[in-house]
Parts: structure tokens; C-alpha cells; sequence
């Protein structure tokens, strides 16, 4: 690093500092946060899986092959999501909502690890943008059940499939996906709602999917209340997320970005960190 980048890198810490110090934060988050749980980005410096072909809601919706081929890689990504623990980055998070310099957290992660981090404090309550794997919902009767059910049901209606496959191993993808090979998919049985018999779909919104109305406007509102956002692990690139930073730049709110690489918001922002999120977040909350 350069001395003009390690200045640049200085004062931008320095702004990020100002900022959460004045309070009223609000934080948006996304993959990036939850690489050091072990949990891979699509994006971001962490290996091939942002190049993998994420699951689509018109391709799970229209297709029990695609569907069959959805539940089998995920039984088996389930188990990284299930064990992942919080990181440095979400217990600094957690820690400033202790202090009280948040109005909330944005998060389009849907690993739940920001929950698992601390208990919600204030204001500063969690909104899953696009949902939580944690979570199963039925696209018939609309009933929502734990994961945790669900992999047991799985595991009940699949003896022994898993086991066939520990000498191949599975590659995890970010969306508690893994990459499976056709013939293992296809010998995977999927279970229906319990109530009605309809699909099973996970709590997520997948690609091609909206986020639902009265959620998107509530964290247009979160922006309006606050004083200030913090983008932490997110490249921006789905509107989802990019719509409330420039939300915030056009209230003329200061956004800091915290993020391995480019970000498409980076030209709305007051400071960007090109760094490692768990030791900078950590950094932060010690200088605070």
C-alpha cells in the first residue's frame, strides 16, 4: 500500500468514525460480512462460488426437477449455514446497537448470523431483506416451519443418500447451496407441506423475485430515520440493496461503505474501505 493510499485508507476510517460516533446509523449489509463464518459471497475475493448460477424463483416454481435438484444441494449446504457462528464483523455490529448508535440493521444475508451475534437492542431491530434460510414456507397455504424440521423430514426420507457422496465431497455456494452432480440430484426424494401437501420453498427470495412491497417501504423508512448509512460487505450490484443508498444520498445522508473491492454505490459515498471487515469493524468499535 502506497502512502497516498494508506492516507486515503487513514481518513476514510476517520469518517467512518464520525459517523457511527453521531449515532442514528443505520447499517446495510450483505455477503461480505459473513465470510469469515465460513459462509462464501458471490462477488466478493472469496474463490469461485459468486460464479456459480444461483437458484431463480421462475426456475423453482416451474420445474419439480429443478426443485429436486434445489433440495439436494441444499440439504447438504444446509449444514454449513447451521453450524456457521457470528464473526468479529456482526459481534462489532451487535456491539454498537448496545451502545445505542444504530436505528437499525438492512441485511441481505440470509444466514441469521447477525441475530446469533447479540440480543436486538433499542431500536436498532434486524430486517432480513431477502428472508432466512432458517425458515420454510409453503407456496400453497403460506405456513412458515423451522429449517431445522424441514432437514429432519429430509434425512428421514433419504437414508444413507448423504453418506454416498462423503468421497466425492460438496463445494458450499453463498446461498446455503452446494454443487452436486445430476445423478446424485436425481436420486434425492423431496418431502411436501405437512399441513396442505404443497412446495416447500425456503423463507428467501430468490432471483427474479421481489422483495415483498411492505418490506422494501419500511426500509425506505428506516433510511428516513436515520442520520447516516453504513454499507458493510456488499458490492451493491442487485437493486435490492443499492435502492437505499442512493434512498440516503438523495436525503443527502452520508454513506460509508466497508467493502473488499468496487462497490456500484461507491460513487454516492463520503468514504469507501477498501479492507478486511472484521478487523476494521473491530478497529471501529475500540476507537469509538
Amino acid at each position: 500500500m502506497t502512502q497516498l493510499s494508506e492516507a486515503r485508507t487513514a481518513g476514510s476510517f476517520g469518517t467512518l468514525v464520525d459517523v457511527v460516533t453521531s449515532g442514528r446509523v443505520l447499517i446495510l449489509s450483505g455477503a461480505g460480512l459473513s465470510t469469515e463464518s465460513g459462509i462464501p459471497d458471490y462477488r466478493g475475493p472469496t474463490g469461485l462460488a459468486r460464479r456459480a448460477q444461483p437458484m431463480t424463483y421462475q426456475a423453482f416454481t416451474g420445474s419439480a426437477a429443478a426443485r429436486r435438484r434445489y433440495w439436494a444441494r441444499s440439504y447438504l449446504g444446509w449444514r454449513l449455514v447451521a453450524r456457521a457462528a457470528p464473526n468479529d464483523g456482526h459481534r462489532a455490529v451487535a456491539e454498537m446497537s448496545r451502545r445505542g448508535l444504530l436505528t437499525g440493521i438492512i441485511t441481505q444475508n440470509v444466514d441469521g448470523l447477525h441475530q446469533a451475534a447479540g440480543p436486538v437492542v433499542g431500536g436498532a431491530c434486524v430486517t432480513e431483506l431477502h428472508g432466512s434460510l432458517h425458515r420454510v414456507i409453503c407456496l400453497s397455504c403460506g405456513q412458515r416451519t423451522a429449517r431445522a424440521e424441514l432437514d429432519r423430514r429430509l434425512a428421514a426420507a433419504n437414508p444413507g443418500w448423504d453418506a454416498r457422496l462423503a468421497a466425492v465431497g460438496v463445494s458450499p455456494r453463498p446461498d446455503g447451496d452446494t454443487v452436486l452432480d445430476d445423478e446424485a440430484a436425481e436420486a434425492f426424494r423431496v418431502v411436501d407441506c405437512s399441513v396442505c401437501h404443497g412446495v416447500l420453498k425456503p423463507d428467501v427470495v430468490f432471483f427474479g423475485e421481489n422483495v415483498p412491497r411492505p418490506r422494501a417501504e419500511a426500509c425506505y423508512a428506516m433510511v428516513e430515520r436515520s442520520r447516516a448509512l453504513v454499507v458493510l460487505g456488499s458490492s451493491l450490484t442487485v437493486m435490492s440493496g443499492f435502492r437505499y443508498v442512493r434512498h440516503a444520498a438523495g436525503l443527502w445522508r452520508p454513506v460509508v461503505i466497508v467493502n473488499q473491492g468496487a462497490t456500484r454505490g461507491d460513487a454516492y459515498a463520503a468514504a469507501t474501505l477498501d479492507t478486511p471487515l472484521g478487523r476494521t469493524l473491530t478497529e471501529l468499535v475500540a476507537a469509538l
